[in-house]
């Protein structure tokens, strides 16, 4: 069985640090033989989460495609950025959204069982810890299972060479460590 991983970053930003993270845990996850789908938020705008909005209109398009895609794979490798010592607006909105009822499916359905591996990355000494913690807390209120395998890379703003890979042999492997992780969870629970 080839798990199905979505991976993504909690971030808009065009250069985000990340972003650049997840993109090394994808492709991780890619040679440790999982199907890789990395996407970035910017493309699946979302307004604020509003239930009057969803009353009157239902679930925003982007909302439907994402929902598809989280219920399509079997694990997230996500990156947490943090503002203000929490987790970013547009990634709590992307899990609100995601999490809405559709139907008769409950709002529930895209997060069951998925096995999460968590990112983060941040200029500052405390690495979007509590960023990370945030969004762990959430995820697993949620249903998922997010594995206790997970990093945190400090200092961002030096840490990337020119051609996007990680300076430290060590961060890198710290990074592999966590794709590794989830891919090997998802083959243990889904055999």
């Amino acid at each position: 069985m080839t798990p199905r991983i979505l991976a993504f970053a909690g971030s808009l930003r065009a250069a985000s640090w990340n972003r650049k993270l997840v993109t090394l845990a994808a492709a991780a996850a890619r040679d440790a033989g999982a199907d890789v789908t990395l996407i970035d938020l910017k493309q699946y705008p979302l307004p604020v989460f509003d239930e009057d909005l969803e009353q009157a209109e239902g679930l925003p398009p982007a909302a439907r495609a994402l929902k598809a895609l989280f219920k399509d794979h079997h694990g997230l490798l996500v990156s947490c950025p943090e503002y203000n010592s929490s987790i970013t607006g547009v990634l709590k909105n992307t899990i609100d959204w995601v999490s809405r009822a559709d139907g008769d499916e409950s709002g529930l359905a895209p997060y069951a069982d998925k096995v999460v591996g968590l990112l983060s990355a941040s200029p500052g000494s405390f690495a979007a810890l509590r960023s990370m913690e945030a969004t762990r807390g959430i995820l697993m209120q949620l249903g998922c299972l997010v594995l206790p395998k997970r990093h945190a890379l400090a200092r961002a703003h030096e840490a990337f060479a020119a051609d996007g890979s990680l300076k430290d042999a060590t961060q890198a492997a710290a990074v592999r460590g966590v794709a590794q992780a989830v891919v090997d969870t998802v083959r243990r629970l889904r055999g």
